[in-house]
């Protein structure tokens, strides 16, 4: 009834279910005030799946169930688990560890993401499926974004998600954001007219009927419930509402007015039903027979419509649940929750059973104190951290001893922060600071604060709290102590700007007094140490200390230390640091792969990113393109922060001016705002790559200038060699003498091919006549030895250009065609078409790049057309990029149809590049 004229909303709904039945999935978030109709338009979505051959699952958020970890997860997926025996064994893991079915390691909670998406698509396969998720904001945070992100990676499945939730102010869940929607808005007046005249049995004066439609405000449970509590007389001469009060808390009123005159034994069983949101039938009347309450007294709340028990107690609307709860005294709230908590087996629910013991106590209580802390262990373990740090405040709040309750606070502002909730963790560390706390937890409390700063600023006093933290750990406790010391070193890194307060030679000089590690040196212990030594004593002596470190994470990355994973991003950049192209290539893609098994898409991205602008240097530039475009993807799913590098640099190589100068400014105003210099400099030695390549020197020199940074950094390495070729290339050769120097040192120190062809070319641009002939032939020389295939081409066309210029038509020609070649095939657009010029200069026309069979596929279709192309399977395929087999199978398709080919085997015959 109360789904009067609502004509466009209802079409939005019957489309979702018709693409989904179609095989084209999609999610829908219909969000509206309490009582706006959201609950009508999801059973108006119901009757018409039932009707049309659909399964529907259901799950309903309950405020008081936020506690629970995967609690509405699981109830949207329990009736499906029969068939999570198909699905790739770490996802039934997952899903088995989440759910408290099985003991297990913590599971990522985006992996329990890609297992829920692969079970509702094998779900899907034999029929098509709606999960309609009402009162969405009060799911708890681990299943809302797990929804979410499944909701963002549906795709080719016959499979329909439809979300109702309160409006943004009402509540803080905000993954849901940036989903279709439907927005539901107060009735016309004259739908609500006939709603009301549908709803009051007693003849309405005009005067009223207008009245009450203007004060309902077009909110149908207002239109239907506000009469009802009002005495049948006074319809007829008057009716008033106040306007200072919202509609939904008029509603709410309503309901507590009906439910305060029913009988006392009635309100006290229906204040127990409202305590107890699993709707379990059997656990209300044992309540009620703790409390000496006959199961008859529910009947006077049925019969006020208040509620409903069949196979499971059901509320009118939510509103009429918390509206019971709030006009509860205290007294009798903690009466219904010891009743509720006695009735419960502990054995069989321990955590439900201590949540209602919790609200039950008046004052601290220590032996529910512990119950709760056990309970946030186990919300851990299952991957719960934000019901954790729920459980963990609530036993802050009731231990009795000040020297448990800081500890406790420690623990809970750990996961708190953990759960996304920093600023309310930082209250928590204001707890654990009134103390009583030892040395260690002073560290920790240290500790702490610093990871939150640096999360929410990003501010340059970071590494210093770091070093603090540290310096206290120290004699406590080695192993974090080292620990804590590395992340000053990531904080400095990343947040550093030359000249600053607290940089990298200060965190290098502190860390020089770490302790010993408590054992065998582990490859952070062993990386820690080289970073101490070659920001003291320089690159030249500390190259062979990092070698070892970098060695020692390639020896060791998948034997299950978390910390040697936590650590394998920095290990990269120090291999790309040191010019070790194996190296770098090989830790970016283990870090990727093990991103990926793991589930955690909260690092991949950035992971993505890094083997994608490393990918870039060794001239894979397409599958480059792929993990950039990857990691786009990856981001919108999970509504993280796409960060930019992996384009811009790519937009960069290619030469695309304009995209290249977009990202640049977008670049620079992301990482300013997070406060990340390194991240500018980056964005800075992406732009004097941009305009070396198109051949603009003097701008190229600007923006070089701006990245150019002290060998404190150890990341010059990337910006030297185009400040080298900016200014030669600008006529000004004198002011590259210092960069070429520096460059040579540390490919000295380096040894790598890499590293010495770099230096030979740059030598080679600032050099003149025979000398610079030699320079170039040995830059050749030696990156050809390396993999970094970018630079080696890149090298040939200025060899070719210098090889013109000194009147060298036909070794010029040698060059510039070998460079064509190369730059074409890579699709470094802007450097190709320089040598194109050269090479017509000489003479000679340039042979037109031959169109491979991958152009016509996207960034994305090609990434999955490479992989199939490796043998493997839909299932694996989709496994590795987040997506359900049903959804590459329609991206095969796509690609079977833009190559022109029928099959896998073909595709394979491809090879594609």
């Amino acid at each position: 009834m109360d789904l009067l004229g609502r004509r466009r909303e209802r079409e939005a709904v019957e489309q979702l279910l018709v693409r989904a039945r179609s095989g084209h999935s999609g999610a829908v978030v219909v969000r509206g005030e309490a009582g706006i109709g959201k609950s009508a338009l999801l059973a108006h979505a119901r009757d018409i799946a039932g009707g049309s051959g659909f399964r529907v699952e259901t799950s309903v958020g309950m405020e008081s169930e936020s506690n629970f970890a995967f609690a509405g997860l699981h109830q949207l997926c329990g009736p499906l688990l029969d068939r999570a025996g198909s699905l790739p064994e770490p996802q039934q893991a997952a899903l088995g560890v989440a759910f408290g079915r099985q003991g297990g390691v913590t599971p990522d909670r985006f992996l329990v993401g890609l297992a829920t998406l692969s079970l509702l698509a094998e779900v899907a396969e034999e029929g098509p499926l709606l999960c309609l998720v009402d009162d969405a904001q009060w799911l708890d945070q681990a299943s809302a974004q797990v929804l979410a992100f499944v909701a963002r990676r549906v795709a080719a499945e016959r499979l329909a998600l439809l979300f109702a939730l309160r409006d943004p102010g009402e509540s803080d869940v905000r993954v849901f954001d940036g989903l279709p929607e439907v927005r539901l808005d107060g009735l016309y007046e004259v739908d609500a007219r006939a709603l009301l005249t549908g709803a009051v049995p007693a003849p309405l004066d005009d005067g009223v009927r207008e009245r009450i439609v203007a004060e309902a405000r077009g909110n149908p449970l207002a239109l239907l419930e506000l009469p009802r509590s009002v005495q049948p007389s006074r319809l007829a001469g008057g009716f008033e509402l106040p306007d200072v009060m919202s509609v939904p808390r008029r509603v709410e009123e309503s309901f507590q007015l009906r439910s305060g005159s029913l009988p006392a034994e009635s309100q006290m069983q229906l204040l127990v039903a409202a305590a107890e949101p699993t709707g379990d039938v059997a656990l209300l009347w044992r309540a009620g027979e703790n409390l000496g309450i006959a199961r008859e007294a529910a009947a006077p709340a049925e019969a006020a419509g208040l509620l409903e028990i069949g196979a499971r107690v059901r509320f009118r609307h939510p509103l009429v649940r918390s509206a019971v709860y709030r006009a509860a005294s205290p007294p009798d709230r903690r009466r219904a929750h010891g009743a509720l908590a006695a009735a419960i087996d502990p054995l069989v629910d321990p955590d439900r059973q201590v949540w209602h013991l919790a609200q039950a106590v008046l004052g601290p209580d220590e032996e529910v104190a512990a119950g709760l802390e056990r309970s946030a262990g186990r919300a851990r373990a299952r991957g719960g951290s934000a019901a954790a740090a729920a459980f963990l405040q609530q036993a802050v709040e009731l231990t009795p001893h000040p020297a448990d309750r800081a500890r406790r606070a420690l623990e809970a502002a750990d996961a708190k922060h953990e759960a996304g909730a920093s600023e309310a963790a930082l209250e928590l560390l204001a707890v654990a600071a009134a103390g009583p706390l030892d040395a260690r937890q002073r560290g920790r409390l240290q500790l702490s604060r610093a990871r939150i700063a640096f999360y929410l600023t990003r501010g340059s006093d970071v590494p210093g709290m770091l070093l603090e933290a540290a310096r206290t750990l120290g004699p406590l406790d080695a192993a974090l102590a080292r620990e804590t010391y590395l992340h000053a070193f990531d904080a400095a890194i990343i947040t550093g700007e030359v000249g600053q307060e607290r940089g990298v030679l200060e965190v290098a000089l502190s860390a020089k007094a770490a302790p010993a590690p408590p054992g065998p040196p582990r490859p952070a212990d062993m990386l820690l140490d080289a970073l101490v030594t070659a920001f003291i004593q320089g690159y030249e002596p500390g190259v062979p200390e990092l070698r070892r470190a970098i060695k020692a994470f390639l020896d060791e990355p998948d034997d299950g230390d978390s910390d040697n994973h936590r650590w394998l991003w920095l290990a990269s950049r120090i291999a790309l640091a040191l010019f070790d192209d194996d190296s770098v290539l090989a830790l970016a893609e283990c870090n990727v792969r093990l991103a990926r098994e793991a589930g955690a898409l909260a690092v991949l991205p950035a992971a993505l990113l890094f083997q994608s602008v490393v990918l870039v240097f060794a001239g894979e530039i397409e599958h480059a393109d792929e993990l950039a475009a990857e990691e786009v993807g990856i981001s919108q799913a999970t509504g993280g922060v796409h960060l930019l590098h992996a384009q811009l640099v790519l937009a960069a190589w290619r030469g695309r001016e304009a995209e290249a100068t977009q990202l640049h400014a977008a670049s620079v105003e992301q990482a300013t705002a997070r406060g990340e210099g390194t991240a500018v400099t980056m964005a800075q030695y992406a732009l004097t790559l941009l305009h070396n390549g198109l051949g603009n020197y003097p701008a190229a020199l600007d923006a070089a200038a701006s990245a150019a940074r002290t060998d404190e950094t150890l990341y010059s390495n990337l910006t030297l060699p185009e400040l080298i070729e900016a200014t030669s290339r600008a006529g000004h050769p004198e002011r590259a003498a210092a960069a070429v120097e520096l460059l040579k040192e540390r490919a000295r120190a380096s040894g790598s091919p890499w590293a010495l062809g770099l230096a030979a070319r740059s030598q080679a641009l600032t050099s003149t006549g025979p000398t610079a002939d030699k320079h170039y032939r040995e830059a050749i020389a030696w990156l050809q030895a390396c993999r970094m295939a970018g630079h080696l081409a890149r090298t040939h066309l200025v060899y070719g250009e210098w090889l013109r210029r000194e009147g060298r038509r036909l070794d010029a020609r040698e060059q510039l065609r070998t460079a064509h070649e190369l730059l074409s095939g890579m699709g470094l657009e802007a450097f190709a078409a320089r040598a194109a010029r050269e090479l017509r200069a000489t003479g000679e026309h340039p042979r037109k790049r031959k169109t491979s069979t991958a152009d016509t596929l996207t960034a994305h279709e090609l990434h999955i057309a490479r992989l199939v192309a490796t043998g493997a399977t839909s299932q694996e395929v989709g496994a590795q990029l987040f997506l359900s087999p049903r959804t590459i199978e329609a991206h095969l398709r796509n690609i079977f149809r833009k190559l022109g080919i029928t099959s896998r085997r073909q595709l394979k015959e491809l090879r594609l590049r």
